[in-house]
């Protein structure tokens, strides 16, 4: 195995008026990605705006990202982003996200683009949702955001979210933190306050059953 691809992509809002040509609610405007070797050192990125066919980037999409119309008016399509995306993947890469929503997103806007380039459909079928990995690490089925699982971790991030490459870049730190330990090593103040929601909810229930009487008997 060659290491591990980490992506995140950002999206733009598609208007009604234009489901009945594309069914879907969002378009990609960026992928951004980073390069894990097998050590989990980052050894390199990609980072593309998109042009959004059906969508468009309206003010709350831009206060958002930070990505403005100028930024996707000369950018490659979808289709030649994700060529140039699957191209940039290593052999035997496999690609991790926050939560899978990337992965269907990837998904949804081939099929309803008519996007075909060999190798993709193997980098979709080996996706990691590093979300899930963190639940079951936490032994949770909460889904934290990103940013909140980064502080229980004690990880320096940069805190400009909604960035392709930035948050590419913090999932990555968090997954390799995850193959590295373990047992997750979280932040002292976190795991205090987690520690004390525990022994909260226990006297809680022990108080719920306190003085009831269970018959044993047949």
């Amino acid at each position: 195995m060659s290491g591990y691809v980490v992506v995140d992509l950002e999206m733009c809002k598609v208007p009604q008026a234009m489901r009945s040509r594309y069914p879907w609610g969002r378009e990609t405007i960026q992928i951004g990605a980073v390069l894990l070797n097998e050590q989990l050192e980052i050894t390199g990125q990609f980072d593309t705006f998109v042009y959004p066919q059906f969508g468009s980037i309206d003010a709350e999409i831009k206060k958002l990202t930070g990505i403005e119309k100028k930024d996707v008016k000369n950018a490659p399509d979808m289709k030649t982003a994700l060529e140039q995306f699957v191209a940039w993947v290593p052999r035997d890469a496999a690609v991790v996200s926050w939560s899978d929503n990337d992965e269907k997103q990837i998904r949804h806007e081939a099929e309803a683009k008519q996007i075909e380039i060999q190798g993709l459909d193997a980098i979709l079928e080996n996706w990691i949702d590093c979300q899930k990995i963190f639940s079951e690490k936490m032994q949770t089925e909460k889904c934290y955001k990103l940013s909140d699982a980064l502080i229980a971790t004690d990880i320096c991030y940069s805190e400009r979210e909604h960035d392709g490459l930035m948050d590419a870049y913090n999932t990555a730190l968090l997954f390799a933190k995850m193959k590295k330990e373990q047992k997750l090593q979280l932040n002292a103040y976190y795991r205090t306050a987690r520690e004390e929601e525990e022994e909260h909810l226990k006297v809680e229930l022990g108080d719920l059953f306190a003085g009831l009487h269970i018959d044993s008997g047949v």
